[in-house]
């Protein structure tokens, strides 16, 4: 099982991933992607469950129309891993490669 970061273990790996921030209510970190339009909303979420399933770590995410929230949050573990903020950083580069 994934061990959960500390508070400052997890500040630190905030810093180097751009957009993302901790979530106000609960042990998580969340960002909100917003595309062109729902086809690329839809393509980015289509990359990243692929790469979620490999990882066998899927997110807590929301779309409407060109916006997609997500939240990461390792439930075994009860707050945030390593497993999110790699997952996270894999979201980012597939956002990158988007449009």
């Amino acid at each position: 099982m994934a061990e959960q970061l500390s508070a400052e273990a997890r500040k630190t790996a905030l810093k180097e991933l751009a957009g993302w921030s901790e979530a106000k209510d609960r042990n998580a970190i969340v960002r909100t992607f917003v595309f062109r339009d729902f086809s690329e909303a839809f393509g980015f979420m289509t990359r990243v469950a692929l790469a979620a399933e490999t990882r066998d770590h899927h997110p807590e995410w929301r779309n409407v129309y060109r916006t997609v929230e997500v939240l990461l949050s390792t439930h075994d573990a009860g707050g945030v891993t390593q497993k999110d903020i790699d997952l996270a950083k894999a979201m980012n580069a597939i956002a990158g490669r988007t449009g």
